[in-house]
């Protein structure tokens, strides 16, 4: 049950990710097509594939790709890939939320600009490079010392996980925006009893197998 939830995770996280991408390539388009002449109508339904798909992929990816650190022995600070992901993630979230969002809803009346443009190519670029370096994992380790070996994660932190990023996505299909209540409990709850399944007897410095 284990290794079938951890995959179900890994496959919502792949799923995600990969929408998350395809929908800032589409929010790309459609800020083009408006800025090219068609007016506020292409604006209001990139605000609408923000608020129903972007967005809600965005915290999918977000919540899967952090369980997937915490629970398994890849954690967060011990491969530069993953440190890597894991900031060019935050500085994507916050400059969605925080940024990019409510310039859409400010051009849906004004119309677009360039560098919505150029942030939504920047933002669908730098998910792809994200998916390299989960292929690719280079640079190595950050630390070269051995280290303490993880437990095996409980299956119910990838069930819980699974289970709330698919129903944050259907609330938001449902409310046509983000509304990741399920993803934010799940990760405080994971994330504070992570201690439980951590330590164990010491390896290599290859990383145990969960």
């Amino acid at each position: 049950m284990v290794k079938r939830w951890r995959q179900l995770t890994v496959w919502l996280h792949i799923l995600t990710s990969v929408g998350w991408m395809a929908q800032a390539m589409a929010l790309c388009v459609l800020l083009s097509v408006g800025l090219a002449g068609a007016g506020t109508s292409a604006t209001a339904m990139a605000q609408a594939l923000d608020g129903r798909l972007l967005a809600p992929m965005a915290n999918g990816s977000a919540l899967t790709g952090i369980v997937l650190a915490a629970a398994t022995p890849w954690g967060f600070f011990l491969n530069w890939w993953v440190v890597t992901k894991f900031a060019v993630s935050l500085i994507q979230l916050y400059a969605g939320i925080f940024l990019l969002s409510p310039q859409l809803a400010a051009s849906v009346t004004a119309g677009p600009r360039v560098t919505q443009v150029v942030a939504t190519a920047l933002m669908a670029s730098a998910i792809a490079f994200q998916g390299w370096l989960s292929v690719a994992k280079p640079w190595g380790r950050i630390e070269r010392r051995r280290h303490v070996r993880h437990q095996p994660a409980p299956a119910w932190v990838f069930a819980v996980t699974v289970l709330a990023g698919l129903g944050d996505l259907g609330v938001a299909l449902a409310l046509g925006h983000p509304l990741p209540l399920l993803s934010v409990t799940v990760l405080v709850v994971i994330l504070a009893r992570r201690r439980r399944w951590l330590g164990g007897r010491r390896g290599p410095d290859r990383p145990a197998v969960a």
